[in-house]
């Protein structure tokens, strides 16, 4: 097994429940993205929320 695939896994066992789905959610998103050859043309959803987060905390001061 890959060593990026081995720490993985063993991260994955050692987290909290929570912190390993949402660190699978994310993986899953990257491999489908490497699949569809499109890794530097895709923004991770999660970062596209954080923006989002960042302008309404503008918004409501």
């Amino acid at each position: 097994m890959d060593a990026l695939a081995e720490k993985l896994d063993a991260r994955l066992r050692e987290w909290k429940p929570e912190t390993a789905a949402q660190a699978r959610e994310r993986i899953m998103e990257v491999i489908e993205f490497a699949d569809r050859d499109v890794l530097d043309l895709a923004r991770s959803r999660a970062a596209e929320q954080e923006v989002l987060d960042l302008l309404d905390d503008l918004s409501t001061r």
